[in-house]
């Protein structure tokens, strides 16, 4: 399964992978080209998520001075 998924503010690609030992979602940023994967249980707890605890990652001045950015460095 591949999909695209955009609007005004993002662009991702959306594909399963079945290489591994369990099936795994990957999300590409089309724009930056970073990439996540996520198994079931990453994704089953999304569930539990609400759009709130979403709006940091949301916003995009978001590791403009966090902890994130000091330890991780930025991209």
């Amino acid at each position: 399964m591949n999909a695209i998924i955009k609007n005004e503010f993002a662009a991702v690609e959306i594909t399963v992978d079945d290489a591994g030992c369990s099936q795994m979602l990957k999300i590409r940023d089309l724009r930056s080209g970073s990439e996540v994967e996520l198994d079931a249980l990453e994704l089953e707890a999304f569930t539990r998520t609400s759009h709130r605890q979403f709006e940091t990652f949301v916003d995009p001045n978001w590791m403009k001075g966090s902890t994130h950015q000091r330890v991780y460095g930025s991209k």
